[in-house]
């Protein structure tokens, strides 16, 4: 089962695509795409379209994890993320790959095991998961590729459930 992670944004959106084969979850691919900011928005958002569009199209993930928005602030910020997340989830639904969201509390209890976890230990987690000696420069890709973790580790219980 292959699995794409994505950590929404407008100027950056992390992705990672993980393999799952029984219990061993290894990194495939990922990367960052990342929009200038004196680009206008519609051309930002074609822009991860179209990235988004090529990496489902070579890495054929089956499906797909979202994280889910977190703004206490700044509002004008969530809506133009939010137009990123949902471009994220209208590139997965033409492809045809199944979408599930996560919030980032239910990232950091999956993968570090407590909800209130910092980043720096979710970092390092995600490079013991995927025994990955060196982490990716970029914390977005980081980020996705603990999405796609948390996808794996949800879906294998919902299956344990049937």
């Amino acid at each position: 089962m292959r699995i794409l992670g994505i950590d929404p944004g407008i100027g950056r959106m992390g992705w990672g695509v993980i393999e799952v084969q029984h219990a061993k979850c290894t990194v495939q691919n990922y990367g960052c795409i990342e929009t200038a900011a004196g680009m206008p928005v519609e051309e930002r958002l074609k822009d991860i379209y179209n990235e988004l569009m090529t990496i489902i199209t070579n890495d054929k993930p089956e499906e797909m994890a979202v994280e889910e928005l977190f703004f206490n602030t700044n509002v004008t910020t969530a809506f133009t993320v939010g137009q990123a997340r949902g471009v994220a989830l209208l590139a997965g639904a033409m492809c045809n790959v199944s979408v599930a969201t996560y919030t980032p509390l239910q990232v950091k209890l999956a993968i570090a095991g407590y909800g209130r976890a910092e980043k720096k230990q979710v970092e390092k987690m995600v490079g013991v998961l995927l025994k990955m000696e060196k982490l990716p420069k970029r914390d977005d890709t980081v980020d996705a590729l603990a999405i796609a973790l948390t996808h794996a580790f949800s879906r294998k219980l919902s299956l344990k459930k049937r």
